[in-house]
């Protein structure tokens, strides 16, 4: 991603725009410039993007988990004085999002998630080999979109370092434990923030139900499907996912 980073105490993100408050959470594998289709049309809409760097690899590991990112996103927002907030989270982002909302329900304006864990996930998880095998890991990089071709050399060589590295692929297995214990289920019927959903049909790590349960369980969802889609509908499908994300947001007068 082509842009400047900023850093001020102990954050590192980008920021772009003026306006409503957009936060953006990327996931476990996911990096910032999964968002770039999301950077580079909403700054021109009447909004302010920010992506915080979340502290993946960098806290102890007893503290690594869902909860702890979102204490972390709490300690951010206050830091940029950040309230009113729509928080779009994918995977691991999504979770922390909603974690973070169940925790701060005042702070949050509204939810957006896309292919979201906190109910039920597929993933590499105890499947990544001891040693890696580049030919595995782009295979199962792959899997995370409907077309593998998404799945570019940089982003296939950002999962072979990251399970190559024994601390990262240590706090990559913590996170995704993590994930599985502290399900969302129970919490989602108490959560009335106003949802979207934007889920790709073809999404092989939170399946279709998943954004099905979802929406029947959060009380103020709505569901929005994109066709020929895996788990990343905003790099997949950036135009698709900007346009049913801003219509949703005019609708609710954001």
């Amino acid at each position: 991603m082509e842009k400047t980073l900023t850093q001020e105490a102990d954050y590192t993100y980008l920021e772009k725009g003026e306006g409503q408050p957009i936060v953006i959470l990327h996931g476990l594998m996911g990096g910032l410039s999964n968002f770039t289709g999301v950077l580079d049309y909403f700054p021109e809409n009447g909004y302010k993007v920010i992506i915080p760097e979340l502290p993946i690899y960098n806290l102890p590991l007893k503290s690594t988990n869902v909860k702890a990112f979102a204490e972390y996103l709490h300690a951010f927002l206050a830091f940029k004085n950040l309230n009113d907030v729509i928080l779009l989270g994918n995977s691991l982002g999504g979770h922390i999002s909603l974690v973070f909302t169940k925790t701060y329900p005042e702070l949050v304006k509204g939810l957006v998630l896309t292919g979201s864990s906190g109910l039920y996930e597929n993933s590499m998880g105890e499947s990544y080999p001891k040693r890696g095998n580049y030919d595995y890991i782009k295979a199962k990089s792959e899997e995370v979109f409907y077309d593998p071709a998404v799945a570019t050399k940089e982003i296939v060589d950002e999962v072979f370092e990251t399970v190559n590295d024994r601390n990262k692929l240590i706090k990559t297995l913590a996170i995704a434990k993590s994930a599985i214990r502290h399900n969302m289920a129970k919490d989602l019927p108490e959560m009335p923030t106003l949802t979207c959903l934007i889920w790709g049909k073809n999404d092989g790590v939170t399946p279709p139900e998943v954004a099905t349960e979802f929406n029947n369980l959060l009380p103020n969802a709505d569901l929005y499907w994109i066709d020929k889609c895996g788990h990343a509908p905003m790099m997949e499908h950036p135009v698709m996912f900007n346009e049913i994300l801003h219509d949703w947001l005019k609708v609710k007068e954001y």
